[in-house]
Formats: structure tokens, C-alpha cells, sequence
């Protein structure tokens, strides 16, 4: 398989079934940016020690393919393959690893700030592309496209994971969450 096709050069590609499109269109915008969050989440699974986060992280850059896959097709021009249909249980999976993980964690009583340790900052690097990612769907399904309910909850989903995660690899660390406070705000608050 080669590489190059040159048949992008122009701006242009094809979406699932050839649908020539331009690269700058809300689809486009779309799965790329999950393929962007995908990349980022390589990053993080390097960072990762705990080999159950690196399991689940695997299986998440799975699941962004399928999502990408849907994303890559238009409805209007044809049905979505089965391998690229997201379910509710890829919905659950990612419910159960945030109660798994929250389980393990103290409280949250105040918002942090993102960092810590360097894969909790991964982590929350990846968290922000997932929700730029979340509004990209939202604009493709503003534009009038067909978006099914199930992708826009696994996303949502996995935001909330990658928060979740950034406070347990802190944690695992040892480097507490950092609390926000303002500016004028005592240290006592």
C-alpha cells in the first residue's frame, strides 16, 4: 500500500464509500480531530506505568477508530458499516473505568488546575482535545448531518475519563491535585 496517493493535493478526500470532500469540511474537522486526540492518547499510554490504564487506553484508541470511522461517513449517502457503529456499551466500558477509578480517589471539593505529574498532564491534554473534539461533532450535526446520540455520549464519556484519570495518575505519583484559587483568595478557603 503506498503512502501517497496525490489525490489530496488538491484539498480534497474521500470519506467512507469515496465521497470526495473538501479536507476543511465540519466531517473532516470531526475525525480528525478523535485521530488527533488518538495520537495524543499514544503519548499518554507511553507516560503510563500502571499496566490496567495502558489496557484500557489501547482499548480506547480502538473504539476512537470505530468513532472515527463513523464520523467518515456521510448517512445521507450511505449506512454506516457494523465495525464503525459505537454501542452503549463502549458507553458503559467507559462508566465503569471512571467508577472503578473515582472509587480510588479522595473527594473533589474545589476545580484544579490540569498538571501534576507529566502523564496526569497528558492526561488532561488529552481531556481538552476530547472536548474540542465533542464540539466538532456538534458543529457537523449543526450543519444538518446525522449524528447518533450513542457517539456524542461516548465522548462526553471519555472527557470525563481522562479527568478522572489525570487525578488517579497524580495519586499513583504521589503529587496532590493542585486546588485553583484566585488571585485574592486566602489559602484558608
Amino acid at each position: 500500500m503506498k503512502i501517497y496517493t496525490k489525490t489530496g493535493d488538491r484539498g480534497q478526500t474521500s470519506l467512507v464509500g469515496g465521497q470526495r470532500v473538501s479536507k476543511c469540511c465540519e466531517r473532516l474537522e470531526s475525525y480528525g480531530t478523535i485521530d488527533e486526540l488518538n495520537a495524543h492518547i499514544g503519548v499518554l499510554i507511553a507516560a503510563c506505568s500502571d499496566e490496567a490504564d495502558k489496557a484500557f487506553l489501547t482499548d480506547v484508541q480502538g473504539t476512537l477508530f470505530v468513532v472515527g470511522g463513523y464520523l467518515a461517513t456521510d448517512t445521507s449517502q450511505r449506512d454506516v458499516r457494523p465495525g464503525n457503529i459505537v454501542t452503549a456499551e463502549m458507553v458503559q466500558a467507559v462508566e465503569a473505568e471512571i467508577d472503578r477509578l473515582q472509587a480510588t480517589l479522595p473527594p473533589l471539593k474545589l476545580f484544579i488546575l490540569p498538571g501534576g505529574c507529566m502523564a496526569a498532564g497528558f492526561a488532561h491534554v488529552c481531556r481538552t482535545v476530547c472536548r474540542r473534539a465533542e464540539r466538532e461533532i456538534l458543529r457537523l450535526a449543526a450543519t444538518g448531518a446525522e449524528v447518533d446520540e450513542t457517539v456524542l455520549a461516548y465522548v462526553n464519556r471519555l472527557s470525563d475519563y481522562f479527568f478522572v484519570l489525570a487525578r488517579k495518575l497524580n495519586v499513583d505519583a504521589g503529587c496532590p491535585d493542585v486546588v485553583w484559587r484566585r488571585k485574592n483568595d486566602s489559602p484558608s478557603r
